[in-house]
């Protein structure tokens, strides 16, 4: 409808003005597949008369699609491989177009930013970012893999990728000393077992710790050669009669064999003092002792009290305790007081690290004999972690027309703990509008979940909450601000339907008749109103040779200087672009 004005000439000095106004609109449509991701385009329409039905006009604008990848690739590499060498050819196993990973901005993700390879867009391939040594990043575990996604944007979606660094023989077993001290009695009985600290070996598979070996072994040789087992010590077993008459000092060697290729070795010297009669050896009351601690607990805390019995009499029969080698995961965590025998917490432990630990124990006479046995420390779990939230990729700014399920932000969450306490449930503060959706295990999408409306609400501020279910529960939240961008989907609308204004005969050209005034709920050039005069005529004259209207301010000029006794009133339509 457009804005009309009534205009009469008086031949009086004053006049008044009256408005009087109709209202016009423009519908615009969306062409595209919205799901498709594709962009979206503007097609005018022809204007529409019926104004009960509601007018918009949607803007140009970029939608995104997001699409949760099932793809899954796995990569193999051996440690140590120089920096710059070809993990993969990531684009062509995924089945993508280099151009896809140009345009989508691809890049790695990781959790925690430490990124051992990196992703060459213009190659569309997978190199080492640096050169990678198993042991220190894996330990003894199997496999050692790194896990990580390609991210890609316009439309969001990634690619999970697991490279699995594969072991080299690097690493020779080693003893934690060079030397060990036994004091034995000649009258040891033949087929007396002595417990050996075993070696490590930091390589895993067949490039780990396969055998031993005693030289010489005329009169000790080694028990269960070739038949490793991680959970015990070796043991030294005695073949022949000793005689501190004939030689009161034996030195041997233990050697340590790795099944790599070339096998690597490692050596301890093992120095042997005979001593007169001590024919009874230390024994434990239980061949293997069990007990549990939780991860929380101080240094210093009682784990358990073990207890040896020794038949033989005084200084051979007086037992002192000690704790034998343990894998370097587990040195110096636990303490045992040699003259009770009670085992201690002494250092930090975490379950998230290891969930248990083997303890070699070792009771030993002051004749030189000893007896051993195994301690189990199995680890239980506390709530002690809280959710770790990550924002893997989001948008500050969303258009005002976007359709419900439009991805604002995917969001990473995991929690260090096991079972109740590392379940993690996440919700947000405005669910209104948006919606928090698990796409995968550990993954979360925002999206929107109804319609935006930016004349209403002109941003939000959105905080998404994760807590786990421990006992207290832990919980952990992130708060970001999404701002709505404004689509031309309000039209203009007059003060007033019509107007009524008077002006005196003979006036000058150009002078100010009345102005018309029309406001826009749009924001910045989509508020922004022209005017126009619409195209008519009077008395077979064009109205535009009567009157101009600025089309900034919509003040109407007159064009020329009226003669009441030749018009007298005469009607015009005022109307803005698009009508």
């Amino acid at each position: 409808m457009h804005g009309c004005v009534y205009a009469s000439t008086i031949s009086r000095p004053n006049f008044d003005l009256v408005l009087r106004n109709t209202y016009m609109f423009n519908t615009f449509w969306i062409s595209g597949n919205r799901d498709a991701g594709q962009r979206v385009s503007i097609v005018d329409l022809k204007t529409l008369s019926d104004m009960t039905t509601r007018r918009q006009v949607l803007l140009f604008v970029s939608l995104i699609s997001f699409s949760t990848a099932a793809a899954q690739i796995s990569y193999s590499v051996p440690e140590e491989m120089t920096k710059g060498s070809l993990v993969g050819h990531v684009a062509q196993d995924l089945g993508l177009d280099v151009k896809r990973l140009k345009s989508g901005k691809a890049r790695v993700f990781t959790r925690d930013s430490t990124a051992y390879v990196e992703l060459n867009r213009d190659r569309g391939i997978l190199l080492l970012k640096e050169r990678i040594d198993r042991e220190a990043l894996c330990e003894q575990i199997m496999p050692c893999a790194l896990h990580f996604q390609i991210l890609l944007e316009d439309p969001m979606e990634f690619y999970s990728v697991t490279v699995e660094i594969t072991d080299i023989n690097d690493n020779p077993p080693t003893f934690r000393t060079s030397q060990a001290h036994f004091n034995i009695s000649e009258s040891a009985l033949i087929g007396t077992t002595f417990t050996l600290d075993r070696a490590t070996d930091l390589d895993v598979g067949e490039n780990s710790l396969k055998a031993y070996s005693l030289n010489p072994s005329d009169i000790f040789s080694l028990k269960s050669v070739n038949q490793m087992d991680d959970g015990k010590n070796i043991e030294m077993v005695l073949n022949a009669q000793l005689d501190r008459e004939k030689n009161e000092l034996l030195t041997l060697v233990l050697t340590a064999v790795d099944g790599g290729d070339p096998q690597m070795t490692g050596t301890m010297q093992i120095i042997i003092n005979v001593l007169d009669a001590n024919d009874n050896a230390p024994v434990f009351k239980q061949p293997v002792y069990k007990a549990f601690i939780k991860e929380d607990q101080p240094i210093g805390t009682v784990i358990i009290r073990i207890t040896a019995t020794d038949a033989d009499e005084g200084a051979n029969g007086r037992i002192s305790y000690s704790i034998s080698a343990m894998t370097d995961q587990g040195h110096g965590l636990f303490k045992i007081d040699k003259g009770s025998g009670e085992v201690t917490l002494n250092g930090k432990i975490d379950y998230e690290k290891a969930k248990n630990y083997e303890v070699n124990l070792r009771a030993s006479d002051d004749g030189g004999l000893t007896g051993s046995s195994k301690l189990i420390v199995d680890i239980i779990d506390v709530n002690d972690n809280r959710p770790d939230i990550h924002i893997m990729s989001k948008s500050n700014m969303i258009s005002e027309d976007a359709k419900p399920n439009t991805v604002v932000t995917i969001i990473n969450v995991e929690d260090a703990d096991s079972n109740d306490n590392g379940n993690v449930h996440c919700v947000i503060n405005n669910n209104d509008y948006f919606a928090l959706k698990s796409t995968s295990e550990k993954f979360y999408t925002l999206m929107t979940e109804s319609e935006l409306d930016r004349e209403r609400i002109s941003a939000y501020n959105i905080t998404v909450t994760c807590s786990d279910e421990g006992v207290p529960s832990f919980s952990s939240s992130v708060t970001f601000t999404l701002q709505i961008s404004d689509v031309n989907d309000n039209a203009p609308v007059f003060e007033r339907s019509s107007y009524e204004a008077y002006i005196v005969e003979n006036n000058t050209p150009g002078v100010s008749i009345f102005t018309v005034k029309a406001k826009d709920a749009d924001w910045n050039q989509n508020a922004r109103v022209s005017y126009i005069l619409e195209e008519s005529s009077v008395n077979g004259v064009p109205v535009s040779s009567y009157v101009s209207v600025s089309a900034d301010s919509g003040v109407i000029h007159a064009g020329r200087s009226f003669d009441y006794e030749q018009i007298k009133d005469f009607r015009l339509s005022i109307k803005y672009p698009g009508q």
